[in-house]
């Protein structure tokens, strides 16, 4: 157990690599009730979150969940959240545990200060667990106990009833899996936990798991490859901000947002593969082949699923082109390594068919 944002979370029950290996094959169970949950409804609630985010959410409909940015008046990256519309009336929000308290301070500052009048009600969700059912047969446990919840697409969400509780149900996670997100009453989450662990296709999986996962994936996360001084052109985010919201230009940071996007970055995140050495964790020096220093890597781990290495870090975009050579320096020496496209797994998402 290690202290992470005023909880005590588990490491690893078995072992990273095992559980790392059991969430790619069958079903792993994470508890990440820490993060924090929300719901914002009324008529002012799209204006709210349009207001705070580069995201469309009036054209998001009810029953899909869409990934956006909180971002500071220079457009620089607050937090991510999970944004999802479950029911007709508002949305639910999923916010980083280390970054709650700022987020809902924003939130409630801002309707308190808006003079439009507009209804808007803000909710902080503290009675509700957060679990995650991940893997290629979470699909397979979820249908004994919430069979209507398996009809879901990737970024679809719906209200549902789970051992007779109200569960918000996203097919969604941070794995690259296909799998599920319950937002589940806090008082019997312990229920819906054993419940599922019941499943003998199905492992609880600890945060060193649940890291290296969503490396493998290529998926950012807060603190590492996201943070106030990011913006989402650099960190290769564009797919939170709708075109509709540049083409309005009222997203915060806007003109600077709008010279990256035209070419005048200084730095972009990519995806390294290690070719020799040790695996290179946050912090290492990127360097060119020549020694020239490039920029840091920003979180790294050996690759249950690959067999090698692989870091995500920030280089400029001469130097972000798939296939470039590259250094990694680690515990002082220099070490080969190269570009390569994310994700570093293929994700295994159970996407809408096209047509």
């Amino acid at each position: 157990m290690v202290p992470f944002a005023g909880y005590n979370m588990p490491v690893k029950y078995e072992g990273v690599l095992a559980e790392h290996k059991w969430t790619r094959a069958e079903a792993g169970l994470f508890d990440v009730s820490h993060m924090g949950q929300a719901r914002l409804s009324g008529e002012g609630a799209i204006a709210v979150l349009e207001a705070l985010t580069p995201t469309d959410f009036a054209i998001l409909p009810q029953g899909k969940q869409k990934y956006s940015l909180l971002l500071n008046e220079e457009g620089g990256i607050l937090d991510d959240w999970m944004v999802s519309r479950p029911f007709a009336e508002g949305f639910m929000l999923v916010v980083n545990a280390a970054c709650k308290e700022q987020d809902f301070d924003i939130i409630a500052d801002f309707i308190a200060d808006d003079e439009t009048g507009a209804d808007v009600e803000f909710e902080v969700l503290s009675d509700r667990a957060l679990l995650a059912l991940q893997g290629p047969k979470a699909k397979d446990v979820m249908k004994g106990l919430c069979p209507a919840a398996t009809e879901m697409y990737f970024m679809e969400c719906g209200t549902f009833q789970l051992l007779g509780e109200v569960a918000y149900i996203s097919r969604s996670g941070y794995t690259g899996e296909d799998g599920f997100e319950i937002s589940f009453p806090a008082a019997r989450v312990g229920d819906l936990w054993d419940e599922l662990l019941s499943n003998p296709i199905v492992k609880p999986i600890g945060l060193g798991a649940r890291d290296s996962l969503r490396l493998e994936a290529g998926m950012p996360l807060y603190g590492h490859e996201m943070g106030a001084g990011y913006t989402l052109a650099e960190a290769n985010l564009g797919f939170a901000m709708n075109k509709s919201r540049l083409a309005r230009g009222d997203i915060k940071g806007i003109d600077r947002l709008r010279a990256q996007l035209d070419g005048q970055l200084d730095r972009v995140r990519v995806a390294i593969r290690v070719l020799e050495g040790p695996p290179a964790r946050e912090g290492a020096k990127i360097l060119s082949e020549e020694g020239a220093e490039l920029g840091i890597v920003t979180s790294g781990v050996p690759s249950p699923s690959l067999g090698y290495s692989i870091a995500m870090g920030y280089v400029p975009p001469a130097s972000s082109a798939i296939g470039t050579k590259l250094k990694l320096e680690t515990r002082g020496k220099p070490y080969a390594a190269e570009i390569v496209s994310l994700p570093f797994v293929a994700n295994g998402y159970h996407r809408k068919p096209k047509g």
